[in-house]
């Protein structure tokens, strides 16, 4: 038995390959980073989508009038969401979406996401959500509904370049949850809305939080090592170090550090987070010399949220806006497997008395 499963192929799939030995991850034939360099969210959506569907629209227009008729199906709900933790808002705001297995209704999932964050961020503010605008990229509309202004250049290539970064990295916990429930056949709403729920977990989508946190609790670089030392005596884990199968750095690490130096707003808290980083890492290798912990992807992305003005109790909302692209690709390739997801189990209870006697 293997209770993590690490070692149990359980699909096959074109979608990405993580290769955690090589600290590498390709997405349909090409290196996360010249993904998230060349490709817009649009672009990289229908790189997954491929094959798929029997035909996708052209998606910057799709999804842009996905987004308005999204907004107006949940204007009604609007005061009925906001009191809800962010993750549960957005759970409730995609179980208005159809749940079917077409084109349309993937591109109104992936719409009603961004809608849905966008609006819960602005009444968590105490604001009205902010309508879309069809006519801009999503990932520019996204950022511009939850901050309630139009991002700069450089900010709205930034949120596209996280989002497209993110949107797959193999079987991990959401994709293979969205898989199972694909394999009865269930829509793609109900897929998606179990990924997220995996995603809320703090082992998975809930970490870019606490990465803050800890930096905040640092607060200089001179108190660094102590602090350190300290949490390590503790028991505690190291927010953004450490991955369940990379052993080395984790790529999506060094594109997301990249995309943040192209925003001046970060420059202090990055040249701090890079501080930290390395201090981290050598005590980290001092400390546990026979576990290759680097840093992952949660580090970075907290840097990055944090700069574009995003709250943090919308970091795993934005998490769901960017791999529900890749849970739908995924959910559609389950499809076509024909093959209900069933793992057998060890029993290991007591057995009725006859049985025992006998």
């Amino acid at each position: 038995m293997d209770a993590g499963l690490e070692k149990v192929v359980a699909a096959e799939t074109v979608l990405s390959d993580v290769q955690g030995a090589e600290g590498r991850l390709i997405i349909r034939g090409k290196d996360v980073d010249t993904l998230a360099r060349e490709f817009t969210f649009e672009q990289a959506a229908s790189h997954l989508w491929a094959g798929f569907f029997d035909a996708t629209p052209e998606l910057r227009t799709a999804l842009g009038e996905a987004r308005v008729k999204a907004f107006e199906r949940m204007k009604q709900d609007f005061a009925r969401l906001a009191p809800l933790p962010e993750v549960d808002a957005l759970r409730a705001a995609l179980s208005l979406a159809p749940d079917r297995h077409d084109v349309a209704a993937a591109i109104d999932l992936v719409a009603t996401m961004a809608v849905a964050t966008g609006a819960i961020a602005q009444m968590k503010a105490g604001r009205t959500p902010v309508a879309p605008d069809a006519s801009t990229l999503h990932g520019t509309d996204l950022l511009r509904m939850i901050r309630g202004e139009a991002p700069s250049t450089e900010e709205a290539r930034a949120l596209d370049a996280y989002l497209v970064t993110i949107s797959d990295h193999g079987l991990n916990a959401s994709t293979f949850v969205a898989r199972c429930v694909a394999s009865t056949r269930a829509g793609l709403g109900s897929a998606v809305i179990a990924g997220l729920s995996a995603l809320k977990g703090p082992l998975h989508g809930g970490a870019p939080g606490p990465v803050l946190d800890m930096l905040d609790g640092i607060g200089a670089a001179d108190r660094a090592e102590g602090w350190i030392r300290n949490a390590l005596d503790r028991g505690e884990r190291l927010m953004g170090f450490g991955h369940r199968v990379y052993r080395t750095r984790d790529p999506r690490a060094d594109v997301l550090k990249s995309v943040v130096n192209s925003l001046p707003t970060s420059s202090g808290r990055l040249a701090l987070a890079q501080a930290i980083e390395g201090r981290i890492l050598q005590k980290l290798a001092a400390e546990k010399p026979d576990r290759k912990l680097d840093t992952n992807v949660e580090y970075y992305t907290a840097i990055l949220l944090e700069a574009l003005g995003i709250p943090r109790g919308l970091f795993t909302c934005l998490f769901g806006c960017g791999r529900v692209t890749g849970w739908i690709a995924h959910v559609r390739e389950q499809l076509g497997t024909g093959r209900l997801v069933r793992p057998a189990s060890t029993y290991v209870g007591p057995m009725p008395a006859d049985s025992v006697a006998a």
